[in-house]
């Protein structure tokens, strides 16, 4: 039995039912995942999630929205020999780039040390709509955005579906999970906002926390955020960062890698409709142009 079947058949003991859903054509859904401060877990978070809806049978693909870092590549282990780089400088395509886990999790691998997306000029932008149109096969898109309320991760956010906002107990966190999410509804009241608690002692104390954050929103933005799960603080976690290897894949039996299958369950089962927009990459990306070009 490979990796990947040892950890279908252990995620599939999870007290949590595995969705059985089956549809008939693919339907895109983008997700943005985002956290108003660095050090929260944000990138760990979106590999995991990415690995264990991948094993939930879904088609994944990982695109690292901070451009100039890279931090999808850290943590995954990868030294890439083409990267988005080759794509803006239009000596690759989007589909000779991707690199694909053993699981089958797709994934992008960011330029470390280049430019905003932001900043890139008309040719560069020209080259990635080219090469993203061609990227239309999957379920799920998750956008690792960089962290805070800057422009650029303001504007990622909005041309996604919705937004996942990763934030923890410490109370600095929560203050910077209200700012993001106040900062969004800003630009779109009805935007749809997700919370996940990472790094709770226990499910007691994340949804404590959970409550806060949303009770805040509720109290001084009238919007209310949806609770979709809570990471444990888990040694492993930290273990899988240093050896650069997924904790669902490192630690699969670990307390923090449950979390992470009862989330990838939820955000299955909500099977939450799709707009009428362009769900292709391609799309997300005229979007974020658009939005980005309107606050010049």
């Amino acid at each position: 039995m490979d990796q990947a079947a040892a950890l279908r058949k252990l995620r599939d003991k999870s007290p949590i039912k595995s969705s059985q859903n089956k549809t008939k054509k693919r339907s895109t859904k983008i997700f943005a995942i985002s956290s108003g401060k660095g050090g929260v877990g944000k990138s760990t978070i979106t590999v995991n999630l990415g690995l264990s809806l991948t094993l939930e049978g879904k088609k994944v693909l990982i695109m690292d929205g901070d451009l100039g870092l890279a931090n999808i590549n850290v943590i995954m282990g990868i030294i890439p020999k083409y990267t988005l780089y080759h794509v803006i400088r239009g000596q690759k395509t989007l589909k000779e780039i991707i690199l694909q886990t053993p699981e089958g999790l797709s994934i992008i691998p960011g330029a470390s040390g280049y430019t905003q997306l932001a900043d890139l000029d008309s040719n560069a932008r020209e080259n990635l709509m080219k090469s993203f149109a061609e990227i239309d096969d999957f379920d799920y898109i998750l956008i690792d955005t960089g962290a805070g309320i800057n422009s650029v991760v303001i504007n990622l956010i909005m041309a996604a579906d919705e937004v996942i906002i990763v934030t923890t107990p410490e109370p600095t966190s929560i203050t910077d999970s209200y700012g993001l999410i106040k900062s969004i509804i800003n630009r779109n009241k009805s935007f749809k906002l997700s919370v996940i608690i990472n790094k709770a002692k226990d499910e007691i104390d994340g949804r404590k926390v959970s409550k806060r954050v949303v009770d805040i929103c509720n109290k001084f933005l009238n919007v209310v955020p949806k609770e979709i799960g809570v990471v444990y603080k888990d040694e492993e976690v930290e273990r899988s960062i240093y050896v650069q290897k997924p904790f669902i894949i490192n630690s699969p039996k670990s307390r923090a890698a449950d979390c992470i299958f009862r989330l990838s369950r939820t955000i299955i089962e909500e099977n939450i409709g799709q707009s009428d927009d362009d769900k292709r990459l391609s799309g997300y990306l005229k979007k974020f142009f658009a939005n980005n070009d309107n606050e010049k």
